[in-house]
């Protein structure tokens, strides 16, 4: 990394430090701002992903006549084991790309390390997600899967994901602060990216050049491998090549998230 590069890192570690209780305090907030004004209050962390996988498990086996057994498991395991990340990862990318704007008071009013925004934000997703994946660990279990030690890696999987989308949200948060089009632009392939994913089919199972593209998704790479964690399929590591294309990507996403964040971080408060 270039000198400039390296200095921003280290300005981006010196704020985490010198703000970590704040950034777990901003999460709650984050959370709690996300569910207020509701009756249900919390309740609809879970309602509305319950409902979300009950019409997509609908579409897909009513109408797409996807049933049977999938890797030995329901098709409907195998479809909330997909799309319950997925979850987090689709509000990375349109929370986490607007977390700027949405924060724009503690930029423009306060002095606030805006480095720590991105994090607090996908912070506050990741708890919510971690909830629902306990919930298709009881569903697995209620339905004869019990727990194995393959699910120790989900917290690996947890770990990646958190790691690529708060680098995304870094990267992307300033250029959406600066123009509301670029949010736009992401809003309008978020939906393409699910269908591209392999979540509601097995990417693993095409072939040819077009396999290798959909396999090279980071959000394929994820999903596949909570789906294998949950399934007792394989250990991350038995299939080195994915998790080093994989790793290129995180670090290349970490870089993208450093030089954003650099270039922009002055311009930032003058446009909001």
């Amino acid at each position: 990394m270039e000198a400039n590069s390296i200095n921003t890192f280290s300005g981006i570690i010196h704020e985490h430090t010198a703000y970590k209780s704040q950034i777990f305090k901003m999460a709650r907030n984050d959370l709690v701002k996300t569910y207020s004004g509701s009756a249900l209050g919390w309740a609809w962390a879970v309602i509305r992903p319950v409902v979300t996988i009950l019409i997509y498990w609908f579409a897909m086996s009513v109408g797409f006549k996807k049933n049977g057994l999938v890797y030995g498991h329901p098709y409907f395991l195998w479809l909330i084991t997909g799309l319950v990340p997925w979850f987090y990862m689709s509000d990375m990318l349109t929370q986490g790309t607007d977390c700027m704007r949405k924060y724009r008071y503690l930029i423009t009013k306060m002095r606030y390390p805006v480095s720590t925004i991105p994090t607090f934000v996908s912070i506050s997703k990741m708890m919510v997600s971690m909830v629902l994946l306990f919930v298709v660990a009881v569903i697995y279990w209620i339905m004869g899967f019990a727990p194995t030690i393959y699910y120790l890696q989900i917290f690996i999987y947890i770990l990646f994901s958190f790691m690529f989308f708060t680098s995304w949200a870094l990267f992307a948060g300033p250029i959406s602060a600066i123009s509301q089009d670029f949010s736009n632009l992401i809003r309008s392939f978020v939906f393409a990216v699910l269908w591209c994913s392999g979540i509601f089919w097995d990417a693993t199972e095409v072939g040819g050049t077009l396999g290798l593209i959909l396999k090279a998704n980071p959000v394929t790479y994820i999903v596949t491998g909570f789906r294998a964690s949950f399934m007792g399929q394989y250990w991350f590591w038995e299939r080195p090549r994915a998790l080093g294309v994989f790793m290129a990507e995180l670090l290349l996403m970490f870089l993208l998230g450093l030089w954003s964040y650099r270039k922009l971080r002055k311009e930032i408060p003058d446009v909001l």
